[in-house]
């Protein structure tokens, strides 16, 4: 029996190289040998890569990159170039979840709530402060994995938290700030007899020190995750159907997890991420584990949609 050669796409330019790599790394040590023989597509921090060269050794590729370059629509426009089948969302798809300013215009039209917002650029001589109470949270318009957030709690310091933001992005998002309960929910596509089978939630509690889920928080191990979500059945279900209506209106494909926030005025939607990591500390992984999925098995499926998606011809097949 041929295995289906699956090249590993890792690295990158994005400020998430390292998770990228751990990312990488984990879906190659846990590839199924008998079905897949798996290579690492290593991009260098500076973008350099030769992908006609290499891509033509692939009959697969999956795209373990994260932030820009591999989560924006950039990288999956050279795939569909060199019409090779690869894992994720399609290039307009990862853009539009990627610039959070139009994911959430598209999220309010389908009726979800999503914290209010106003755009500012680094081009700006002035920046306006929002028209909304403190605190405020300050992030880049279009990077990922909680990079360059920052909780802006009083008008003084608003300026230099903008200026550190901008290393990120040259256009920052100044959202309110909800005070409730985080959670995250996966959606795989094609598993169990359904089309978008939305995962268990999974409640994220930030160490006492962190007024919320941080880069740090996210990847150094002192984040209380649990899964399932200590919730009623009926919370549960929502948040479910929420994630399940963000993953469609934004035409994710194969997988994605999107990050929610309880609280007293209702359940809303922050983002959606098309590439979730799947290190061992990430959260899709261990929402997968508790419906008896496991790593190998859950890797597997979504290089599966990948091929059955290049053969149907469709984003969304």
């Amino acid at each position: 029996m041929n295995r289906l050669k699956v090249g590993v796409i890792m690295g990158g330019p994005s400020f998430e190289y390292e998770i990228s790599v751990l990312t990488g790394q984990n879906v190659l040590g846990n590839l199924d040998k008998e079905k897949f023989e798996g290579f690492d597509i290593l991009i260098s921090r500076k973008g350099e890569w030769k992908p006609a060269e290499v891509l033509k050794k692939a009959d697969v590729v999956f795209n373990a990159l994260h932030g820009e370059f591999g989560e924006d629509g950039q990288v999956q426009k050279i795939f569909e170039k060199n019409k090779i089948p690869y894992t994720g969302s399609t290039a307009k798809a990862s853009y539009l979840a990627m610039n959070k300013e139009r994911a959430k215009k598209l999220f309010r039209k389908a009726g979800l709530k999503t914290p209010l917002d106003i755009k500012v650029c680094s081009k700006n001589k002035h920046f306006p402060f929002p028209p909304f109470k403190l605190p405020w949270i300050i992030k880049p318009l279009s990077r990922g994995s909680s990079v360059g957030i920052f909780l802006n709690k009083n008008r003084r310091e608003y300026n230099s938290l903008l200026k550190k933001c901008f290393k990120y992005d040259s256009i920052a998002l100044i959202e309110e700030y909800l005070n409730g309960r985080e959670f995250s929910c996966g959606i795989l596509e094609n598993f169990r007899g359904e089309k978008y089978f939305a995962l268990p939630p999974i409640e994220i509690i930030p160490p006492q020190q962190k007024d919320f889920f941080d880069y740090q928080a996210k990847y150094n191990g002192t984040t209380q995750e649990i899964c399932p979500a200590q919730i009623s059945k009926k919370i549960s279900l929502e948040i479910q159907e929420i994630t399940k209506k963000a993953h469609c209106v934004l035409g994710c494909r194969h997988y994605s997890r999107s990050d929610i926030i309880l609280t007293k005025k209702g359940i809303y939607i922050l983002e959606v991420n098309t590439l979730p990591g799947l290190t061992k500390e990430s959260l899709l992984p261990k929402e997968a584990k508790v419906v008896g999925l496991s790593f190998k098995d859950l890797i597997s499926h979504i290089i599966e949609l990948a091929v059955l998606s290049s053969r149907f011809g469709n984003a969304n097949f």
